[in-house]
C-alpha cells in the first residue's frame, strides 16, 4: 500500500488527546490535527535556533536554511519510509572546514558545491549500510577514530570565537553565554532544550537595550579590515529594506577539489550523529530501527545534496526534536511533516530571514563558545560511552597527533596549489594513523583493543551525538546487533 511505503495513512490515536501516562503515540499514530500542529510548533521552535544560527556563521542565507530544512525533511520521511520520526536541520559539522574554504578565498558557491560531494559521500555509505550491514563501517571507524574526528571538528573552531565574534561585543558575548549555561541548568524541561534560541532572543534584546542606553560600541567587525570603529549593536536597515513576500537566496554550487577534501571529514561525524540519533529513538519507540539505520543516513545525505543544490545549507537530525519527543511522548511523523511545512513558509518571508542576518556579533560570540565546545565534547563522550583505553599507544599517540594538527590548523603544503590543513589534516593522521598503528603494534596492544566496546573487530557502534545543537536526546550507545534490511 502506498501508505506503508511513504509513512502516510495515520492512524488516530486513542481519542486523539494526549496519551496518558506510561504510554506514547507511535509514528504512524497522531492525534487531532489541531493537536498535532501544536507539536509541529514545538518542533518548529526546538529546531530554529540552531538551524538559522549555523547558516549565520558559515555565511549562507539563513532564510534558504530554514526552507531547505523543511523541505530535507519531508525527502528524509519518505525515504525511512516514516520509521524514523526525526527533523533535519542545518548541521554544524561543516562549519570549521567552511570557515577554512573562506579563509582560503571560497565564495558561496564553493562553499556549497563541497558540502554536495560531502552529502554524495554520506548518502553513499548510508547505501553501503543499507545493503551490506554496519559491521563494515564499525570497522573502519571504531570510537576511537570517530570521537578523535567530532573532537577535532569543534575544537577546531576554537579561534572563531576568540578572533571574529567576541571581541565585536565581549560583554554582551559573556552575558549571553552565562544565559545559555543557566538556562540549560534551570528553565524546565522544553525551555531547557531550547536555550540557546532563548539565549539569542536574550542577548538581541540587551543589545537593543544597550544601544538606546549607552550608545554605540567601539570595536572591530567582518568589516572593519581589522579596526576598531564606533557602530550600533543592532542595524535593522536591512530588515526595513526587506519585502514580507519573497524567495531566499538561491545559487549554483561550484566543485573544487581541494574545498571537498576539507569537508569530507564531516561525514565521520555525520555518520556518528545519525547513528545515535537512531538507536535513541529506537529506544523511545521501543522499535527494532537497525534496519532503517542505512535508510536513515541515506536520507541525511539525500537532503544534504537537496539543500546544497540550491545554495542552502547541510542538514543532518536533531537532538532538540529528539527531546521534544521524550517530553510529548509522541513520535507522529505527522508532526514532523507540519513542522516541515511551517519552515518551507518561513523561507518565503525576506524580512524575516533580514532580521536573523542582523544578529550582533556579541550574541554570536556567546552562543557560539558553548555550541562549539559541545561539539568536541560529543567526541569525548563517544571514548567514554565506548570505554576507549588511552593507555594503549593504539589510541593514544596517532588520535593525540590528529587532533593537535587539527586545532593547531596547521597546513601541510603538497603542491603549489594544493595543500591540506586543519581538519582535513588531523582527520586522515587520526584515521590512517589508528588503523597503521593497529597493524604494526605488539600483539598484546591489539589484544587489548578487544576489551572496548564497539572495537573494530568486534559488532559495537561508534556512535554518539555531533550535532549543532544542545545535546539533549539520550542516546542509547549499547552495542547493535550487524543488522541487515
Amino acid at each position: 500500500m502506498v501508505s506503508e511505503r511513504t509513512g502516510f495513512g495515520w492512524k488516530l490515536y486513542g481519542d486523539g488527546r494526549t496519551p496518558p501516562p506510561g504510554q506514547a503515540v507511535a509514528p504512524d499514530e497522531r492525534l487531532s490535527w489541531p493537536r498535532t500542529v501544536g507539536i509541529g510548533a514545538q518542533h518548529v521552535v526546538a529546531m530554529f535556533g540552531a538551524t538559522f544560527v549555523f547558516p549565520l556563521i558559515m555565511g549562507l542565507d539563513p532564510n534558504l536554511a530554514i526552507m531547505m530544512s523543511g523541505v530535507a525533511t519531508i525527502v528524509f520521511l519518505l525515504i525511512v519510509q516514516g520509521k524514523v520520526p526525526s527533523y533535519l536541520g542545518t548541521s554544524a559539522s561543516f562549519v570549521g572546514a567552511v570557515l577554512a574554504i573562506r579563509a582560503a578565498g571560497g565564495d558561496n558557491g564553493s562553499v556549497t558545491g563541497a558540502i554536495l560531494a560531502a552529502g554524495v559521500v554520506l548518502g553513499l555509505v548510508g547505501l553501503l549500510i543499507h545493503f551490506v550491514g554496519t559491521r563494515v563501517i564499525h570497522a573502519i571507524l571504531p570510537p576511537a577514530v570517530t570521537g578523535a574526528v567530532v573532537l577535532l571538528i569543534g575544537f577546531n573552531l576554537a579561534p572563531v570565537v576568540a578572533d571574529i565574534y567576541w571581541p565585536q561585543d565581549q560583554w554582551v558575548a559573556l552575558l549571553t553565554m552565562a544565559f545559555v549555561i543557566v538556562g540549560a541548568l534551570v528553565l524546565p524541561g522544553f525551555f531547557a532544550r531550547i536555550s540557546i534560541f532563548l539565549a539569542l532572543i536574550f542577548g538581541y534584546a540587551l543589545s537593543w537595550i544597550l544601544d538606546r542606553t549607552v550608545g554605540d560600541i567601539t570595536s572591530v567587525t567582518p568589516v572593519s579590515e581589522g579596526l576598531a570603529i564606533p557602530h550600533p549593536r543592532t542595524d535593522f536597515s536591512g530588515v526595513e529594506a526587506a519585502n514580507w513576500f519573497g524567495l531566499p537566496d538561491f545559487h549554483a554550487p561550484s566543485f573544487e577539489l581541494n574545498f571537498i577534501l576539507l569537508v569530507l571529514p564531516a561525514v565521520i561525524a555525520l555518520l556518528a550523529e545519525n547513528t545515535g540519533h537512531v538507536k535513541a529513538v529506537a529506544e523511545m519507540t521501543k522499535r527494532d530501527l537497525d534496519p532503517s539505520l542505512g535508510r536513515a543516513i541515506f536520507g541525511d545525505g539525500v537532503g544534504t545534496v537537496i539543500a546544497t543544490s540550491v545554495g542552502g545549507s547541510p542538514t543532518t537530525t536533531y537532538a532538540e526534536n529528539i527531546g521534544v519527543m521524550a517530553a510529548t511522548r509522541v513520535y507522529s511523523t505527522a508532526a514532523y511533516y507540519v513542522a516541515a511545512l511551517v519552515a518551507i513558509l518561513f523561507g518565503l518571508c525576506p524580512k524575516f530571514g533580514a532580521l536573523i542576518a542582523a544578529t550582533p556579533g556579541g550574541v554570536l560570540g556567546g552562543i557560539t563558545v558553548v555550541l562549539y565546545g559541545m561539539i568536541g565534547l560529543l567526541g569525548a563522550k563517544i571514548w567514554k560511552e565506548n570505554r576507549v583505553d588511552f593507555a594503549n599507544p593504539i589510541n593514544l599517540v596517532p588520535l593525540a597527533a590528529g587532533i593537535i594538527l587539527a586545532v593547531g590548523n596547521v597546513n601541510l603544503q603538497i603542491t603549489d596549489d594544493f595543500s591540506l590543513q586543519g581538519i582535513a589534516l588531523g582527520t586522515i593522521v587520526a584515521v590512517a594513523g589508528w588503523h597503521i598503528a593497529r597493524v604494526v603494534a605488539p600483539q598484546e596492544m591489539r589484544d587489548a583493543l578487544r576489551t572496548e566496546a564497539g572495537y573494530a573487530g568486534g559488532t559495537g557502534p561508534a556512535v554518539g551525538h555531533a550535532g549543532v545543537h544542545q545535546e539533549t536526546g539520550d542516546v542509547d550507545l549499547r552495542k547493535p546487533d550487524d543488522s541487515r534490511p
